[in-house]
């Protein structure tokens, strides 16, 4: 039996990428660099903030880096839920996974202070145990430690547990920590990064159904 859904939250949870666009652009134009197209930014999600930046900025020093890591990550905390909005489903799936009494965490390679943010934003933080970020713990997805960190908080053996999640990060955090894998083929990462899932949805609410009959 299904006791714990770790989630991801950047394009499984949230469409979060006109935010993210708007912050990676900010802080392009800081440095006088032309905007990039949501597209290009979409390419440059899912390891993180500070990977992000160095991709969305290859030509500037470390440091340079660095100050654009700042600007990025302000811009993007006072503007975190201005165009964000949970996928169709999403929140009602929740919901429903919440009632029937299953444990609900998020495992993240966004900051833990934005995750938390933007969750309280959407009126959702109070559906989830635990909400880890890439700075919770010393290593991130693709390591399985999140997840086997949430795991051992909940004490849940891995035949309990699920990942959901729309990159190739969280595929192989699932599969080394022993979890069933979702993988959510309407988020940012590209098919063949769900490759490794156990299953594909196109719809969140498909859950419901995988969960009953994993």
């Amino acid at each position: 039996m299904i006791k714990l859904l770790i989630l991801d939250l950047d394009g499984t949870l949230i469409d979060s990428l006109d935010d993210l666009t708007d912050a990676a652009n900010h802080m392009r134009g800081a440095f006088k660099l032309p905007p990039l197209s949501l597209p290009q930014v979409k390419s440059l999600v899912g390891e993180g903030a500070r990977r992000l930046v160095e991709r969305a900025l290859p030509a500037l020093s470390p440091a340079e880096q660095q100050s654009g890591l700042e600007l990025f990550l302000r811009y993007n905390y006072e503007h975190i839920a201005h165009k964000t909005l949970f996928y169709p489903g999403v929140r009602e799936t929740l919901e429903r996974l919440f009632e029937a009494g299953l444990i609900l965490a998020v495992a993240s390679n966004k900051s833990e202070a934005h995750c938390r943010e933007i969750l309280r934003l959407l009126h959702s933080d109070s559906l989830f145990a635990a909400i880890l970020g890439a700075d919770s713990l010393a290593e991130r997805k693709p390591s399985p430690e999140p997840l086997l960190h949430i795991m051992r908080q909940f004490g849940c053996s891995a035949k309990e547990c699920v990942m959901v999640g729309d990159s190739i990060n969280d595929m192989k955090a699932g599969n080394s920590a022993g979890v069933l894998t979702i993988g959510c083929d309407y988020g940012y990462g590209v098919p063949e990064e769900l490759e490794l899932a156990d299953y594909v949805i196109s719809s969140f609410s498909e859950i419901l159904r995988i969960i009953r009959n994993p």
